[in-house]
């Protein structure tokens, strides 16, 4: 894989069950990048280490005055230089590939999760991780798999030095054979500790993120209530925390390193000692003395890479589980994770893959989409929304309302909510995520705008039945319109044209759920399910984006979530649910009427206020009756 070839056809199905199992995973795919860098690496680091048993054999032919020899020394020193220079050029270009490739995989693996779960991402994972994974960890990764290949050049040329010099200078050569297997294996006992530290500097560090971004989420909240200082201190002591644990991560790395620097000058004192012992004995050249050291000198440049990668794994393994946790969610369960890989394209390796354990791919028979024109049903709560009709749905619980809008779009917090909503008789966890989502759209009580030109927030998948215009004028966004002109850059004539601000933050909590709204009118779906579509506008806006909808959405399924009396009295019918199940029905004057629980919802009343009304409306019906008795 070369970078120009990027982003991957298909990214795979990862190994999520742990850290390393996903760095292994990573790694297997990219072998021919690996074996390109480590055949650009052996090439760099041999001519380094071939440098000096030439730059001895350069010394015997002065000492001998061998002219010829010389120069055919210094040929060779030539070539060497040449493989030098390519080698490292090479190994860089393969390696920075490598980290490249790598990154983007998790990258576009991220992503796909991200689709798949969709707003159920953030309630099972903080939001400050997910901005972690997706960014620092995944260069964190990346660095790890760029420096394996170095690391696995740099210990066989080791090993092939160390062979060489034992056959060149076996006096000398037994010294440093014994003596680099200590170097490169003297800080293992410090791992341990090292990559502890690690862990807890990254842990510190993704929740001051999560701090930061929730502070700066809910910044105009903080403003309106004077809440600024106190969240400010809240990051200025995680962010201490975090320098205080980087600090801590950092001392053992710079004793790490010291021994890295320690054990090696220790080793080049002894050899030049014993080196000039064996010389005066005679035992052993000058030139000899003079490769051996060198070669030694040399050596020590491709053992620091023993220190690359210690540090590479440290830091990457939390990073690599934070995105295996991230990975392993699903969205139900089996079947939904079929469904997700049906989307992305890779027919041919559906599998069954679940958080605890990543299973070979299973072929799945995907179920087909129901006919148009199906019934919503929901076996949990016995909800039932009859097709081609505007159904309100009252929950007391808010939270409540929430899960059932999730579980309505096929796609609920987790597989131990019960069964699956069936549309038209099929599960649909059970279908393709992508077909799951052209069926029911699913618009959350906070939906999140993203910045662009509002021909680009209307730039979505749609049947094309529904033109903007009708879906603004539908969710009565004319105010709208004229407020993103007027703060619209000179030249800029038309509404749609005119941009919007990251997460809409210009616009009002109303505006903002106007927009969405239209947004999801744009789509068209055969169900539309709106959790609190109107909780941020005045009641006169809200009674006529409830005529809007009522109008656009004709024939068509929508569920409203809802407890709002203008919303309620222009649904075709109203479905209470009381502890948790579906316990009343019919249109919305009915249940105010028959039903107290409705009524308690809808009017906000207390079971003392109801008491106190029925008691005052039991005399005058009494009078009423002792009236018509009388009259008769």
């Amino acid at each position: 894989m070369q970078i120009s070839d990027l982003p991957y056809p298909d990214p795979g199905v990862p190994d999520a069950r742990s850290g390393p199992r996903f760095l292994w995973w990573l790694g297997r795919g990219q072998l021919g990048g690996q074996a390109k860098s480590l055949g650009w690496g052996l090439l760099h680091f041999g001519g380094i280490a071939g440098l000096p048993y030439t730059v001895g054999l350069g010394i015997d032919a002065v000492v001998d005055g061998d002219g010829r020899r010389l120069l055919w020394v210094g040929g060779l020193i030539a070539l060497l230089g040449v493989a030098i220079s390519l080698g490292d050029a090479m190994l860089h270009r393969t390696a920075v590939t490598n980290w490249i490739t790598a990154a983007a995989r998790v990258q576009q693996l991220l992503a796909r999760k991200t689709a798949e779960l969709g707003s159920a991402l953030t309630r099972r994972v903080a939001a400050g991780e997910v901005v972690a994974v997706s960014t620092g960890d995944v260069e964190k990764i990346g660095w790890f798999v760029e420096a394996v290949s170095r690391f696995l050049a740099a210990a066989l040329s080791l090993v092939i030095g160390c062979v060489v010099l034992l056959f060149y200078a076996p006096t000398i050569g037994v010294v440093v054979a014994v003596g680099m297997p200590v170097l490169a294996l003297a800080v293992l006992p410090l791992l341990p500790r090292a990559t502890r530290r690690a862990d807890v500097q990254r842990e510190k560090a993704g929740k001051a993120t999560e701090l930061a971004s929730d502070t700066v989420a809910g910044l105009r909240v903080l403003r309106g209530i004077g809440g600024e200082e106190l969240f400010l201190g809240r990051y200025r002591e995680a962010s201490q925390q975090v320098r205080e644990a980087a600090v801590h991560s950092a001392r053992m790395w710079a004793l790490i390193s010291a021994i890295q620097v320690l054990l090696p000058g220790g080793l080049l004192v002894t050899v030049v000692w014993y080196g000039s012992s064996l010389v005066l004995d005679g035992r052993l050249d000058v030139g000899e003395l003079v490769a051996a050291f060198s070669a030694v000198a040399t050596m020590l440049y491709p053992l620091r890479h023993f220190e690359e990668i210690a540090m590479a794994y440290s830091f990457s393994r939390p990073s690599a589980k934070r995105a295996a946790r991230v990975l392993s969610l699903t969205r139900t369960g089996a079947m939904a994770d079929a469904g997700a890989e049906a989307e992305v394209g890779a027919e041919a390796e559906v599998g069954a893959q679940s958080v605890v354990a990543a299973e070979p791919a299973v072929a799945t028979e995907v179920p087909r989409a129901p006919a148009p024109g199906a019934d919503l049903y929901d076996p949990e709560t016995g909800l039932l929304v009859p097709a081609g009709r505007l159904t309100a749905v009252v929950c007391g619980d808010p939270d409540l309302a929430g899960r059932l809008a999730e579980r309505l779009g096929g796609h609920p917090m987790d597989a131990a909510t019960g069964p699956s909503v069936l549309l038209g008789g099929v599960a649909l966890d059970e279908l393709a995520l992508a077909t799951a989502r052209e069926l029911v759209l699913v618009q959350d009580k906070d939906p999140v705008l993203l910045s662009g030109t509002l021909r680009e927030l209307f730039d979505v998948p749609a049947s094309g039945a529904v033109a903007p215009p009708a879906a603004l004028a539908a969710a009565q966004c004319a105010d709208v319109l004229d407020a993103l002109l007027q703060s619209a850059p000179d030249g800029v004539d038309d509404p749609m044209d005119a941009r919007i601000t990251e997460r809409g933050r210009s616009l009002s909590g109303g505006q903002r759920q106007r927009l969405a709204l239209a947004r999801s009118l744009v789509t068209d779906p055969e169900v539309l399910v709106l959790d609190e579509p109107t909780s941020a506008v005045d009641s006169h806006t809200e009674a006529r984006i409830a005529d809007g909808i009522s109008a656009l959405r004709s024939g068509r399924t929508t569920v409203v979530l809802a407890s709002s009396p203008l919303l309620l009295d222009r649904a075709d019918l109203v479905v209470l649910i009381h502890g948790g199940k579906a316990a009343a029905s019919g249109t919305h004057r009915e249940l105010l009427h028959g039903d107290p629980r409705y009524r308690s919802v809808v009017t906000r009343q207390t079971e003392e206020e109801q008491r106190t009304e029925e008691e005052q409306r039991l005399p005058r019906l009494e009078s009423v009756l002792t009236e018509i008795e009388e009259s008769a």
